[in-house]
């Protein structure tokens, strides 16, 4: 079955927003991931704490090629 024009534009508009969700999704995790690698854990309130190791714990299920991605975004530098 063909798509017809009007559903290839759609399809191309859905493409194009996700891709800018990427965007912005990358950033927040490459800012996420900075914040993490630069902060001191023993100085923090114990729900900080936790709230820390549960981004940490998500950080770390990422591709790593999907965490290059985050930290190149905010341009940081991976260890």
């Amino acid at each position: 079955m063909a798509m017809n024009t009007q559903e290839v534009d759609m399809l191309r508009e859905e493409i194009e927003l996700l891709m800018q969700e990427r965007t912005r999704l990358l950033k927040a995790v490459g800012a996420a991931a900075v914040l993490v690698a630069n902060s001191d854990a023993k100085n923090f309130p114990k729900q900080l704490v936790n709230a820390a190791e549960m981004l940490s714990e998500a950080i770390n299920t990422l591709p790593e090629e999907t965490l290059k991605d985050a930290l190149d975004s905010v341009q940081a530098e991976s260890e």
